[in-house]
């Protein structure tokens, strides 16, 4: 049985872009959430501390607010996919998935951000299936540590 959820409090002054928490944060190196791997042009990419499993990454766009892709011009939007391509091509090659997985959801927080998912193909907790969206789970630190230098390697972030 689905447990009944609801729009968050203040949902309609938030997708506003009012006391919008990822608006708010500027463009820290770390959150609560996670580490940056990149500060590009277009959007900041953490490496998740709390996932279902290793290989979880969000990138969260870093122009003015906005909680959808339609409301970004041609030319951010294609910076934008730029950038997620990029992050993932770093995923790609770090942690040699069989699939990168793309969510751009902002039900919870409506701005715009991407989650990036590595896939295996052994030792994934729900193969051939979504992921559960449990982000209470605090990965190692030696594994994010070890994670967030090779991605910050691979995609030239000091």
């Amino acid at each position: 049985m689905l447990s009944r959820m609801t729009w968050p409090d203040g949902w309609d002054a938030l997708h506003a872009g009012r006391d919008c928490p990822m608006c708010n944060e500027g463009r820290p190196v770390e959150t609560n959430y996670g580490v940056r791997v990149l500060a590009g042009r277009f959007l900041d990419a953490y490496v998740g501390r709390h996932a279902p499993q290793r290989g979880y990454l969000f990138a969260v766009w870093r122009g003015r607010h906005v909680s959808d892709l339609t409301e970004l011009s041609g030319e951010e939007l294609r910076g934008y996919w730029s950038e997620v391509g990029r992050v993932s091509a770093a995923v790609q090659r770090h942690f040699q998935p069989r699939k990168v997985n793309y969510e751009v959801l902002g039900n919870q927080v409506p701005h715009l951000h991407t989650h990036i998912t590595a896939r295996f193909a052994e030792g994934d907790l729900a193969p051939g299936a979504p992921l559960p969206h449990i982000r209470d789970r605090e990965l190692p630190q030696a594994e994010l540590a070890k994670d967030v230098a090779a991605l910050r390697a691979l995609l030239g972030h000091p």
